[in-house]
């Protein structure tokens, strides 16, 4: 009879969060890059929008993998129906407060809205910064 115990989970993360923490910090240097290039070139009324926008865009970044986390482990069908009403609540708050904030920096704060696009798009710019260096790394294989 053996007394071994039964090997521990890995406590390496998985490449897909990884991937994921990649673009998340790719997304803010591509956020910090484009406000001090707003700041240089147009001023601190763009650079402020800029960050405001990679704000919206970082937030939202986090919401869908929240939410997508939720729903990977999530165990049974039974758990997934009680919950799904909980994570849908959730993910409409979360996106209400997305817009409300994209209001209020357009609306009330009066951010440029070129910044704001900017700003948002970070997230996108991170993650073809990421599907480059992975297609570069493949085709070097």
């Amino acid at each position: 009879m053996s007394t071994a115990s039964p090997p521990a989970p890995s406590a390496a993360p998985a490449p897909s969060d990884r991937l994921l923490e990649r673009i998340g910090r790719g997304a803010l240097a591509a956020c910090l890059l484009l406000a001090v290039a707003a700041w240089l070139f147009s001023g601190a009324q763009l650079a402020l929008g800029v960050l405001g926008g990679g704000l919206i865009s970082g937030l939202s970044f986090w919401t869908i993998r929240a939410s997508v986390g939720a729903v990977m482990t999530t165990d049974t069908r039974r758990a997934q129906g009680r919950a799904a009403g909980r994570r849908l609540f959730g993910l409409v708050g979360r996106y209400a407060l997305l817009g409300f904030l994209a209001y209020v920096m357009i609306g009330r704060l009066r951010l440029h809205p070129i910044g704001l696009l900017l700003g948002a798009s970070s997230v996108v710019l991170a993650a073809s910064a990421e599907t480059v260096r992975l297609l570069v790394r493949r085709g070097a294989h």
